[in-house]
């Protein structure tokens, strides 16, 4: 796999050529406004006024990708979401651009002071919007264009749980992943699939709704967008929370909102745990940036989980 330069340096000279071919519009101005494990955004100012985001990829291909998640997501959903404007590559560069939506994410600390009833509030709005999405059935689970899995369970071993662990058990022998967290996720992998597959269907999921994907006025914390989807795919519903939790979630109450509203399995709370873990390790056999300190908090909860769960058994 070719990580691509998605730096400044790299970025800025020739994105205004591109947005001027692409839309026959200058760029007066490019500002760098935020970036994940996969990607690089910046807002671009043309002459005409308009304003637009345009995404930078470390990997070849995830323009899209995404593109295709974004206009199957926003079809579905109240909540606004970014319009594809265009898509572009050459040897050394993916895009994206985007309309712009306002807002900030909600990563920003500055949205954690907000009051208890404006943090309900966000909270039911993101829920409800995610809602419409899991309210969206296919016949099959898979990826979005080519569905073929007829059980959950299948589609998770074969395409994420059996890859990632030969791949990650590769890294530990060669001293690039800690033997320990193998060992973590190799016993935790024993206990998720010794687990019953309860009554699941396939969904419309986001794959990537953390709160650095959701976009909120910054003197309401009112949700003005989901931004950024990756792994949007036919799922089990609660494949798509585990997200929710991830980095400090927890402080809006995202996930516990959605128990809430909506059924889960017997042993939701260990599965979703599973996937924020194995998520996590599987970072480094995609190109993405890894995030020690996530990684870390995500494991103590699988730990917490199964625990748990083996008193309760």
């Amino acid at each position: 796999m070719k990580i691509l330069d998605n730096s400044d340096k790299h970025l800025l000279p020739i994105l205004p050529e591109i947005i001027s071919k692409e839309l026959g519009k200058n760029a007066d101005k490019l500002k760098f406004i935020g970036g994940g494990s996969f990607g690089r955004v910046y807002k671009a100012e043309l002459s005409d006024s308009e304003a637009i985001a345009v995404k930078a990829y470390r990997v070849q291909g995830s323009q899209y990708e995404e593109a295709q998640q974004l206009q199957s997501l926003s079809g579905n959903t109240s909540v606004r979401m970014p319009e594809v404007l265009f898509t572009y590559e050459d040897e050394t560069t993916a895009i994206l651009a985007m309309s712009f939506v306002n807002g900030q994410n909600v990563l920003n600390p500055m949205f954690l002071f907000k009051n208890k009833s404006q943090k309900q509030k966000f909270a039911n709005d993101v829920i409800s919007g995610m809602l419409q999405w899991h309210s969206v059935t296919n016949d099959k689970f898979g990826s979005l264009s080519n569905p073929i899995y007829d059980s959950w369970y299948e589609y998770y071993k074969k395409e994420k749980q059996e890859p990632w662990l030969t791949a990650l058990k590769e890294l530990s022998e060669n001293g690039r992943f800690s033997k320990k967290k193998l060992q973590l996720l190799t016993q935790a992998t024993e206990l998720f699939n010794s687990l019953p597959e309860e009554n699941t269907k396939p969904v419309l999921i986001h794959g990537d709704l953390n709160i650095m994907n959701i976009m909120a006025d910054t003197k309401t914390l009112e949700l003005t967008a989901f931004i950024d989807p990756c792994g949007s795919i036919w799922a089990d519903k609660e494949y798509d929370l585990f997200q929710l939790r991830n980095m400090w979630g927890d402080a809006y109450g995202l996930y516990e909102e959605y128990k809430r509203n909506s059924e889960m399995s017997e042993f939701a709370d260990f599965r979703v745990a599973y996937y924020a873990s194995m998520h996590e390790a599987a970072m480094r056999l995609k190109g993405g940036l890894i995030m020690p300190l996530w990684e870390d908090l995500n494991n103590a909860r699988l730990k917490k989980e199964m625990k748990k769960l083996k008193e309760k058994m």
